[in-house]
């Protein structure tokens, strides 16, 4: 994989006789009192500012700090006001602007598009103090309240729309965030490398639109620049006879030449089918946002192509159009080094709210002040998740004596500690150090999961090195216990007893979370997860440990509902699965499309992109759209819920397993009715209403905390 130079090794601006800030300004008077005059970079973000390595402002504004910068927090500015963008003055680098930890439709909305009375990034919890579509809302803001400054788009909900995406919540297919925003530049992905240079490179006066050659970048042009290998994706193969086709590209004017367009055609080369290009000057051309609105085909085409160039060591710049302009896309970024990452996880974080919400509670802060990140990515390549889209496959990795300091930190700096770490974990708590075998497969390689269909002989699954880390965080002195509570890979664990047992021994508090998803082969194909017989040997081992350990611990299994490749007979075979094993889930998870997810393509387009498209001969996909399969899908997996009985009867007899209906072991719902039970399985999902209301939500109290989302 290509080297690049450390982060930490570009000569720090002038601005770093400051020091750092006891925390990030968020108003004039702290400015004040650190000296400052201004801000060199302003972050504008839809969460409550934590200063804490798990909140992305607070990760940014620590390492721009540690360069040097001046960067001041606007954390929930009221949208409404524009003057609330100008609390800060005018920033002389950029603006940054992010949605937060969450997407702000995603955070908004539920699976069944209905409102949610609670928002866990926000003092309190509480609900509507950030907007829709909030990078959108953000960039027009600053953009009126301080012209002429370039703005910057980051953070997963500009990841996610960082080319022409399904929405789920318009049902339509959106445009790149880029134009709706009109943003200067996107960062997408893990954004610390790409941010530091843009940051050094506009203080030393280069101008925004001239900085295009950074990975992890885009931003919108006119056409390919010069020297540029066009790889013509824009369609996909059809039967008959193959015609030669014009070169569409060949007056193309450069991005960076835009003056001298009228002087002749700017030719670039084309390839229908390449062979030995230069990857480093080869550009994709994706099918045009118009395109793929009309063209599910091209939809789906577009989203494979997409996901085929994610990995770093590989991947070529994209290029989509819009309208009259590109949207470009550079490769991704190259992953953080473990140098770079314990550098950042152990910069001055105060790791708790900012001191102006005084006693309020930041929900999401409480569930991860004891806790501790030891790595980011994850290779499992789930079609649903969009960790893939936004991380990356690849693992990055702190290094175990960086982890172990900083459970030494919490335990000596954080208000109420009491001796317990809440998890040691990421993504995927147990993918820690994994990584290829061979780096060079590892750059090569264009699978989108090392996982699935089974594991890669080429991927190390060693996990003793992370029962040594168990180990040594429990031996610290003041750690009472060490808790797991991240997402884990059980197909992995199941490799390495010796791992198993010490978590099950040591780490689970009574229960462990796990997500096998689904029990049938049908949608487990189109999730990219392995088949329940692997959650079963899993199940055993945790049994067996248990029992031994003399102590009485349960599997939490998670699944999802209406995914795509899901029948109503899947549906009921997992139910039968579940009773048949005492699982009686009192919380589900419907299928959330969420924007450039490989399921959300096969959500809108009824097709596979994990298979060549074309236009003959595409495997069809399942898809539950209408509001009352969705419900009987939720309803099987909470089929001992009294209220769902009528539905899952009504649809045992249209299915013809009237057999399932009764008040033996062997049914599935009984055939009577409790008084009071079963009323409303006709509800209809509530409209989405919140976007463009002018009025504040009044706030009636505390809110009840909403968990927040760990697995996007």
């Amino acid at each position: 994989m290509q080297r690049t130079p450390d982060i930490f090794s570009w000569r720090r601006h002038w601005a770093h006789k400051f020091g750092p800030a006891p925390v990030l300004p968020t108003s004039r008077e702290e400015m004040e009192q650190l000296g400052w005059d201004s801000c060199d970079v302003i972050i504008v973000t839809g969460d409550a500012y934590v200063d804490h390595p798990s909140f992305g402002m607070a990760v940014i504004g620590r390492l721009l700090e540690a360069q040097g910068f001046r960067v001041g927090i606007l954390a929930q500015p009221d949208w409404r006001d524009r003057e609330a963008f100008r609390a800060l003055g005018r920033p002389n680098l950029f603006w940054g602007i992010t949605a937060g930890n969450m997407d702000s439709m995603v955070n908004h909305y539920t699976a069944d598009r209905r409102i949610r009375s609670d928002d866990a990034y926000t003092p309190d919890g509480a609900a509507g103090e950030r907007p829709d579509r909030a990078v959108i809302v953000y960039a027009q803001k600053v953009r009126e309240a301080c012209k002429g400054v370039p703005v910057i788009i980051g953070g997963i909900e500009a990841s996610l729309r960082r080319i022409a995406q399904y929405d789920y919540w318009s049902e339509k297919v959106r445009r790149s965030i880029l134009p709706d925003s009109k943003a200067d530049m996107l960062i997408f992905g893990n954004a610390e490398r790409a941010l530091v240079e843009v940051a050094h490179r506009l203080a030393r006066g280069e101008r925004i639109e001239d900085i295009t050659d950074i990975r992890g970048t885009g931003f919108m042009c006119q056409g390919v620049p010069a020297g540029w290998t066009v790889i013509d994706s824009t369609d996909v193969d059809r039967p008959g006879r193959v015609e030669a086709r014009p070169d569409p590209y060949a007056a193309e004017p450069a991005c960076a030449d835009q003056d001298n367009a009228g002087q002749g055609p700017h030719v670039v080369t084309f390839h229908r089918r390449p062979r030995h290009l230069d990857r480093e000057r080869s550009v994709v051309r994706l099918p045009s946002y118009d395109q793929v609105v009309a063209d599910p085909v091209l939809y789906a085409h577009a989203s494979r192509v997409f996901h085929l160039e994610t990995n770093p060591g590989n991947a070529r710049a994209l290029v989509q159009r819009h309208g009259k302009r590109d949207v470009w896309l550079n490769p991704p970024p190259i992953p953080l080094s473990t140098k770079e990452l314990d550098r950042i996880y152990e910069l001055p974080y105060t790791r708790r709210p900012h001191p102006s919400y005084g006693a309020a509670k930041n929900p999401a802060w409480e569930m991860i002040r004891f806790s501790v990140n030891i790595m980011r990515g994850c290779f499992g390549g789930c079609t649903f998740c969009s960790i893939t889209e936004h991380e990356g496959r690849i693992i990055q990795s702190r290094s175990e004596a960086s982890i172990l300091r900083e459970v030494e930190t919490i335990r000596d700096t954080v208000p109420g500690f009491t001796g317990n770490i809440s998890d040691l974990g990421g993504p995927t708590a147990n993918m820690w150090q994994l990584a290829c075998k061979d780096p060079q497969i590892e750059s090569s390689c264009r699978r989108l999961s090392c996982v699935y269909p089974g594991i890669c002989p080429n991927l190390g699954t060693d996990q003793k090195p992370l029962v040594r880390l168990y180990r040594k965080a429990r031996a610290l002195p003041g750690i009472k216990r060490v808790f797991i509570a991240s997402g884990l890979r059980y197909d992995l664990a199941v490799r390495e007893p010796e791992y198993v047992k010490e978590l099950v021994t040591q780490h689970v508090g009574g229960y462990l979370k796990i997500a096998p998803e689904h029990t049938e082969s049908g949608p487990l194909s189109k999730m990219m997860k392995p088949g329940i017989g692997t959650f079963d040997r899993f199940k055993q081992m945790f049994d067996r440990y248990s029992k031994e350990a003399g102590k009485e611990q349960y599997l939490i299994p998670y699944f999802i509902s209406a995914h795509p490749g899901t029948r109503d007979e899947d549906m009921l075979s997992l139910a039968l699965w579940l009773k048949h094993n005492g699982f009686r889930p009192d919380q589900v998870q419907a299928f959330l499309p969420t924007p450039l997810a490989i399921a959300s393509a096969m959500y809108h387009t009824g097709l596979n992109p994990l298979k060549k498209i074309g236009r003959t001969g595409n495997e069809v996909v399942s898809v539950v759209t209408r509001a009352k399969q969705r419900r009987l899908h939720k309803a099987f997996l909470r089929y001992h819920d009294p209220d769902n009985w009528p539905l899952l009867r009504e649809a045992l007899k249209q299915m013809g397993r009237a057999d399932l209906i009764g008040n033996g072991k062997r049914h599935l719902v009984p055939a009577w009715q409790p008084g009071g039970k079963g009323r409303g399985t006709t509800e209809q999902p509530a409209r989405m209403s919140r976007v463009s209301s002018g009025k504040k939500p009044a706030r009636t109290g505390k809110r009840t905390a909403r968990k927040p989302a760990l697995r996007r």
